[in-house]
């Protein structure tokens, strides 16, 4: 890094003092071919390389391509170089499967109607990571239409109205008056029956205007998010194997002048009159003189925090500071350490360091005695104690009897970085996301508010109890070995993570229900096209998550046909009752599922549909069981039955249009086959004058 760091400075320079351009920076910097981490293989230093399973090998690459590599380094190369095409060979087919995927979940998505009237929306944000942002809410609004009236917080005027399409001019203004959240009409909460109404889904980003009805946006959708998966895989072979190392950020430094401000941070002043946090979800906030929120750094346990609340700021300032490489355990209160079933040879054994030379004690995965569990308990001098809980894995860093003070750090826990991060995370994790499949070893969240308790160890497993302040408590059971991210006392809300891990979608929908899951989905998906630099615009993946959130589950049956546990449209579901209601019954409880893109595809109404997508027979004989009817609303499904696709010109709604002002202009009694072709809808829609005519 120092190395490419020096070369590009010096390129700086010389071009600055010269005035004559480096044809390979201008390359490289207009985005012609290349990027920076291809200039420093040619012209710096190829850097660190990784084995095929993934591990760094130890001695870097010091040549560069243009003075050419040693026998030796050639050979290491090789391995990044092979890997990268058969990684290209094996992800087209990945990707191209995708697109196929996607298309099937999202063909029947066709823009039915002009406004079907809801009075939902998402609320949306700029998107911020490490305190940057990454995509301005300018960016994110443009194209769709407001679902509030948005007024200049400064004078009072009115900026956008409701059911106003937000245009670059308005999005601008909107920025500019530091406005941070906007409510707008999405797909994900449209009303449509069938498809999804115009001013929900926006402007048609192909033309730059309105979209018009009978556009076929799922069709859209899908391919705007399959046709970069080509390029979310090519580009492990860009790197041929470069062991991107995560170079971990150890700090945070403010980027504009402004205030500070905490959001939800419980702190501790430690022995040096410093300020440690001692919470996992608190925000540091950095705001202009009108209040605007200007950046946004997430504060991780145990970090130091420099600055304090209120304080001014400029740009350089460093805001708060933490090791990358260790997670630690801190105390909150000042006292005596005292030592609980720490057995030597048991669950502790000493271990020295080859760099330092010094002893350390490491708890080890505890013997069968269950009822030993390694703590430190810290005895305060105001009669307070305060006892936490040491997972396998963690080095002690305090003796028995010592005295501490207030955000001391009690143990250590080492970070495991030593496997590089695959660059193709891109492909695979996006599959993962629209299948929405649960994670191996997923994080376990707290379904309720409250405070923590930590149970007993029982066959290995041990309690963790969330009691909320009326009194409810929910159990979670842990393996004993994990290290618990919450101690005894602590307050959780929510969704809070109690364990480190991936998070179950199926597990945000239930806690957090479905806005925040939209909203999750969303995010994630984002997430992995943008590390890749692939702008896609969000309305797409939301068509798609619209898609996988169209069924219910019934809990309750009420005085419905449905039985209980049976996967129904939620349309479906929404008709049967308000029909059960207006007969003054009592209607089904059900709840909203999240299906991956293979099972909505298979779910779907059109078994036609289904069939011709995967496992044939299955939805066939399904099918002709339980005497399915096929009403023929997608696109794929009338291709198959060779019948004019209802997209575009094709749907009923211009057809009528043509049909009525020929009727009107010629007056003659109609034919009988006129009427042939007509279903009962396209007649009731018919004027009339000529209705009564006929």
């Amino acid at each position: 890094e120092r190395v490419s760091e020096e070369m590009f400075r010096e390129m700086r320079e010389i071009e600055n003092e010269t005035g004559v351009f480096n044809p390979i920076n201008l390359m490289a910097d207009s985005g012609a071919r290349g990027s920076r981490e291809q200039v420093r293989q040619l012209a710096g230093m190829r850097g660190l390389m990784s084995k095929p399973s993934g591990e760094v090998i130890e001695t870097p690459i010091t040549a560069n391509f243009r003075e050419g590599l040693s026998v030796l380094q050639y050979f290491i190369s090789t391995h990044g170089a092979r890997k990268g095409l058969a990684d290209t060979a094996l992800k087209t087919a990945d990707s191209g499967y995708l697109t196929r995927r996607l298309v099937d979940v999202a063909q029947d998505v066709i823009i039915n109607e002009e406004d079907c009237g809801t009075i939902d929306g998402i609320t949306v944000t700029a998107i911020m990571e490490g305190g940057e942002i990454l995509e301005p809410l300018r960016d994110r609004i443009v194209g769709r239409v407001s679902q509030e009236d948005i007024y200049d917080p400064m004078t009072g005027e009115l900026i956008l109205e409701v059911g106003q399409e937000i245009t670059e001019t308005l999005g601008n203004a909107v920025q500019a008056a530091g406005i941070e959240r906007v409510k707008i009409r999405s797909v994900l909460t449209c009303e449509a029956r069938r498809g999804v109404c115009a001013l929900c889904y926006g402007r048609n980003l192909a033309t730059g205007r309105m979209v018009e009805i009978g556009e076929a946006v799922g069709v859209i959708a899908a391919q705007s998010i399959g046709e970069p998966g080509t390029q979310l895989t090519m580009r492990t072979f860009h790197y041929g194997g470069t062991a991107s190392r995560v170079s971990e950020q150890s700090k945070h430094i403010a980027k504009n002048p402004g205030l500070v401000k905490f959001l939800n941070v419980n702190t501790v002043e430690s022995r040096r009159g410093s300020l440690i946090v001692i919470n996992r979800s608190g925000k540091l906030v950095i705001t202009d003189e009108k209040g605007r929120e200007r950046e946004r750094y997430a504060l991780t346990y145990g970090s130091q925090l420099l600055v304090h609340e209120g304080d001014s700021v400029q740009p350089g300032t460093e805001l708060v500071t933490w090791d990358p490489f260790t997670s630690a355990i801190l105390t909150e209160i000042g006292g005596k350490v005292e030592l609980q079933d720490i057995v030597e040879g048991e669950n502790v054994r000493e271990e020295t360091d080859k760099v330092t030379g010094l002893s350390q004690k490491i708890i080890v995965e505890a013997s069968a005695n269950e009822k030993r569990v390694p703590a430190i308990l810290i005895q305060g001098g105001d009669g307070r104690t305060k006892r936490y809980l040491l997972p396998s894995g963690s080095h002690l860093v305090v003796q028995n009897g010592q005295d501490v003070f207030a955000g001391d750090t009690l143990v250590k826990i080492p970070r495991e970085t030593t496997k590089t991060k695959d660059i193709t995370g891109g492909l695979p994790r996006v599959v993962e996301l629209f299948e929405a499949r649960s994670p191996k070893e997923p994080a376990i969240i707290t379904e309720i508010d409250g405070s923590v308790r930590l149970g007993e160890v029982h066959k290995g497993m041990r309690k963790v109890v969330v009691e909320s302040d009326t009194g409810e408590t929910r159990e979670y059971l842990v393996p004993r070995s994990i290290h618990i991210n919450v101690q005894e006392g602590e307050r959780v809300r929510a969704g809070d993570p109690l364990i480190d891990g991936p998070i179950n979608p199926h597990d945000v929908l239930q806690v957090l229900g479905e806005k925040e899951l939209q909203r999750y989905m969303t995010d994630k998906i984002q997430e992995v096209y943008r590390s890749q630099s692939v702008a896609i615009n969000d309305k797409h993946i939301e068509v798609i998550v619209r898609q996988m959130m169209r069924s219910v589950k019934i809990e309750e049956v009420g005085d419905t046909e449905f039985l209980i546990d049976e996967q129904v449209d939620r349309w479906k579901f929404g008709e049967e009752n308000e029909r059960v209601v207006a007969a003054g019954g009592t209607p089904a409880i059900g709840r909203p599922l999240l299906l991956g893109i293979t099972k909505a595809s298979l779910s779907t109404d059109s078994f036609i549909s289904a069939a011709s997508f995967q496992e044939t027979t299955r939805v066939l004989t399904e099918a002709a069981i339980s005497g399915k009817v096929d009403g023929l609303r997608g696109l794929k499904e009338n291709v198959i039955v060779g019948r004019v696709i209802p997209a575009g010109t094709g749907m009923g709604y211009y057809h009528d249009f043509h049909m009525a002002e020929e009727l009107l202009e010629n007056q003659e009694e109609p034919e009988e086959e006129l009427f042939f072709e007509f279903g009962e809808e396209e007649i009731r829609s018919l004027p009339q004058e000529v209705l009564e005519s006929e």
